[in-house]
């Protein structure tokens, strides 16, 4: 609502990154607040694609990242009435095949993390383009964000109390061509409490910016096409980065802990692709950052907002809960498992069969085989689809028998 105002008075514009898990329960629970983004977007309010379970995809499967990511646009579409032009992956997930893979969908503005090593002496105040595609990036500056986000609150800080004239101030002598403020929403009343003041500075900043000539409003997708590219913001798939913590991946898979757990949702995905319903959709739910957020163990600062966020108390009691959530899963693929899902099944290159120069990694592919071939490999053949497509002995004996 204060947006709204803001928008109205003095022209506000900004962008949205809402989940489809986040859509479905304000549908439920809050429709009133759809009903204020359907406003905020004939406003010119923009609202990015990202996964709709705010999940780890893109580390199992590139066609599952795909599906997430048209399952949360359609979904902004048809409960907000906007269709999203800037993408973002989950928690700001970065490399460069994401950015050309997010290209290739339709997605001309990929958002991330100004991150300090990548940029090197560069500001992250300018638009950049992604190495290998001609997808613009779009790069917060994570310490102006963190002075709201982190610090609004914080009376140790020598900026505190921080005024919406001091911050607009800030931004109005910054240089470069745009800057880039990217914050959680929870900072408006959870991190920072209403007490805080934080509600009375959103409240007015909108309005110490629109004073200043040299400042103007722009969602993400108008800032990056209103700017040639300055250079090309180069990560390697080995470097992710996100605005995490350290801001790479340790976030979620920095221990033992969270390893383990994302190997065991990560090999269980096929199965649970190959029986669909609601197999699929108890794995996508598991998929969800969150739940490896809560299994990590640091110290510090990024500790103390890993526990703030954590229901469990324990990074050892959320990774318990999680594998047990795992192993339910497990046991509800394997109860229905059947010869028609194991014909479904797609498997990844770590459990295609390999012999000889041939790769085998479905049933069909199979039946194609040389005779010669299976008769040569029968034994690690008949071990492969009963430990592999989950075959009894009869079925494997059955499979190598069947001709295309």
């Amino acid at each position: 609502k204060i947006l709204l105002e803001a928008a109205r008075e003095v022209g506000l514009k900004a962008t949205f990154s809402v989940s489809g898990l986040a859509l479905e329960q304000l549908r439920r629970h809050a429709p009133d607040v759809l009903d204020l983004f359907r406003e905020l977007a004939s406003r010119g309010f923009e609202f990015a694609a990202q996964t709709y379970f705010h999940s780890l995809a893109w580390f199992v499967d590139g066609e599952e990242f795909r599906e997430q990511v048209e399952m949360q646009a359609g979904a902004v579409e048809e409960l907000v009435g906007y269709r999203p032009r800037a993408a973002e992956n989950t928690e700001f997930i970065y490399n460069n095949d994401v950015a050309c893979f997010l290209r290739s969908m339709g997605f001309s503005t990929v958002v991330t993390e100004g991150v300090d090593w990548v940029l090197g002496w560069r500001s992250p105040n300018y638009v950049y383009k992604a190495w290998g595609c001609d997808a613009r990036v779009l790069v917060r500056n994570y310490r102006l964000s963190d002075d709201i986000g982190f610090r609004f609150g914080a009376r140790w800080w020598d900026q505190w109390p921080l005024t919406a004239d001091k911050y607009a101030s800030w931004l109005e002598s910054t240089p470069g061509d745009v800057v880039l403020i990217a914050v959680d929403y929870e900072t408006f009343g959870e991190h920072h409490w209403p007490e805080s003041g934080i509600h009375e500075f959103l409240r007015w900043l909108p309005r110490e910016v629109a004073r200043r000539p040299r400042l103007r409003f722009a969602t993400a997708s108008e800032a990056a096409e209103g700017h040639q590219p300055r250079d090309v913001y180069d990560v390697p798939p080995w470097a992710t980065v996100s605005w995490a913590d350290e801001r790479d991946l340790s976030a979620w898979l920095g221990n033992e802990l969270q390893r383990d757990a994302f190997a065991l949702l990560k090999w269980l995905y096929p199965y649970a692709r190959a029986v669909g319903g609601d197999a699929l959709r108890l794995w996508r739910l598991l998929s969800t950052s969150d739940h490896l957020y809560y299994q990590a163990i640091k110290l510090g600062p990024a500790g103390e907002v890993h526990s703030y966020f954590s229901p469990y108390g324990s990074a050892y009691k959320a990774h318990d809960i999680y594998m047990n959530a795992l192993a339910a899963l497990t046991a509800l693929i394997r109860e229905v498992w059947s010869r028609e899902y194991a014909e479904r099944l797609k498997l990844d290159d770590e459990r295609c069969f390999y012999a000889e120069g041939v790769r085998l990694c479905s049933l069909r592919e199979l039946r194609s085989a040389d005779g010669g071939f299976k008769r040569r490999h029968r034994d690690g053949l008949r071990r492969w689809l009963v430990d592999v497509f989950l075959l009894d002995e009869r079925d494997a004996d059955a499979a190598l028998s069947r001709q295309p």
